[in-house]
């Protein structure tokens, strides 16, 4: 699925992985983007917790270059925090997620991930693959 060029996206670290390493589905759909891109600092943690110093460190340097990086503010933090206590035990929602979902929800843009279960309170997640 490939959403209208003028709405902003945020893409979630399970496609930015798959992107990085290569995978043909998850290549396709972010090459064939036009719209803002965004991501949440802690799509920038997952990213750089998983990295191996080297080569593959720099091509991730220059990858989160191409993205406007949304900071977590207070509104972000607390609606978070309520989100994860809402969906933690019905949906395998973590803080991480819940915070990405917030960040989504505070700048009024879309999310793209992967993981339909743990983004219920996101009616318009798009599933790119």
């Amino acid at each position: 699925m490939t959403p209208p060029p003028t709405i902003a996206l945020l893409i979630d670290s399970d496609v930015l992985i798959d992107y990085l390493r290569d995978k043909p589905e998850a290549v396709a759909f972010i090459d064939g983007l036009t719209n803002p891109l965004f991501l949440s600092t802690i799509n920038v943690a997952e990213l750089y917790a998983g990295v191996r110093d080297g080569a593959e460190r720099t091509k991730l340097e220059r990858f989160i270059l191409a993205f406007t990086v949304l900071p977590i503010d207070q509104t972000i933090a607390v609606t978070g925090g309520l989100l994860r206590r809402d969906y933690g035990k019905t949906h395998g929602t973590g803080l991480a997620d819940a915070l990405i979902a917030a960040t989504v929800q505070r700048h009024n843009i879309r999310l793209v991930s992967l993981n339909g279960k743990h983004f219920p309170m996101i009616p318009d997640l798009i599933i790119p693959y």
